[in-house]
């Protein structure tokens, strides 16, 4: 019985945003971001989009001293330092080096993580 009145009740509605569209523009350490909603994976479809952050692993940003940004969900590198054990879902928000900016964004103060300048 349950199961038909869920069924009954269930409803397909239109997402609340289309992939593609503005969330927001972010300005943080000098540097200024426009993020979209959209798609990390195929399997994702199934949802709503989310909002997309940069991928600074495959495409990397700098601020103007020449230390990276990262995403408070990045995985956290080989450098980490933090309150508990480093872990398979450990991300850089968790590491004494992650200094917090805008939204999700922050940059990585680790000294050895620091683009050389030539």
């Amino acid at each position: 019985m349950f199961t038909t009145l869920w069924a009954s009740k269930k409803i397909q509605k239109e997402p609340q945003h289309k992939e593609g569209e503005l969330y927001k523009v972010v300005t943080t350490f000098g540097k200024t971001f426009e993020l979209r909603y959209g798609y990390y994976g195929e399997c994702d479809r199934r949802y709503e989009p989310d909002v997309i952050y940069p991928d600074f692993l495959k495409e990397p940003v700098y601020t103007e001293e020449g230390m990276p940004l990262v995403t408070m969900m990045q995985d956290a590198c080989e450098k980490y330092i933090g309150k508990n054990e480093k872990t398979p879902d450990t991300s850089c928000a968790d590491c004494q080096y992650f200094q917090r900016g805008e939204e999700w964004f922050g940059v990585c103060t680790c000294q050895k993580n620091k683009k050389p300048f030539n």
